[in-house]
Parts: structure tokens; sequence; C-alpha cells
């Protein structure tokens, strides 16, 4: 069993930053973010390997967001930069133990961008 604790959302103007941190109750295999909308379907977002640090985003935020992790920690950052409208919504983390493995889910920050 994982507990994950997500924070950092808030309210932005387009083209600013925020943070989010997620901490695990215990090293995992990878963690990762995924958002949803009101009225859209959850989207992976990034995701990062434990071990090895391999990245993955989704292609809408390439250059503009960065996924890292500090091992000491048991934490995910999600590093969001020149934001957009488009990227309003609640962001959750999530974790797995192995590869192809069951996800355990953090409870969700809000990000909301104003234009």
């Amino acid at each position: 069993q994982v507990q994950l604790v997500e924070s950092g959302g808030g309210l932005v103007q387009v083209g600013d930053s925020l943070r989010l941190s997620c901490t695990a109750s215990r090293r995992t295999f990878s963690m990762g973010w995924f958002r949803q909308a009101p009225g859209k379907e959850r989207e992976s977002v990034a995701a990062i390997t434990w071990n090895a640090g391999t990245t993955s985003y989704l292609d809408s935020v390439k250059g503009r967001f960065t996924i890292s992790r500090d091992i000491a920690k048991n934490t995910v950052y999600l590093q969001m930069n020149s934001l957009k409208p488009e990227d309003t919504a609640l962001y959750y983390c999530a974790g797995r133990l192995v590869p192809g493995g069951n996800f355990y889910w953090g409870q969700g920050t809000q990000v909301t961008v104003s234009s």
C-alpha cells in the first residue's frame, strides 16, 4: 500500500508558474501526474521512474513542464511554466510499485489558470 499526498496547486494567470509536490509513504517503481478537466477525460501529464529517472511527457506540455524526484524524500515534483488556460484541471499524483502494476492515487490538487 502507498499513500500519496499532493500540494502546490493554486490560481494563477496565463504565463505564470507553479510547482506541484507529491510525497509518497514509500519508494515506488515510478510516479507521475495525471490531470482531469471538467467534461474531459483524465490524461497522463508526466511520469518518472524512481531508479533511473527516465521521464515522459504529454506532448502539449513538453518544453513547459518538468518532472523530477528527490530520492531521499520519496517526493516527486512537477514544475509547470508558461501555464495556459488549457492546463486548468485537477492534478493527481500517482505511483506504482512494479512496471505495469496498479496505480495508487493522491487526493488531487487544483490548478486554475485564468486568462
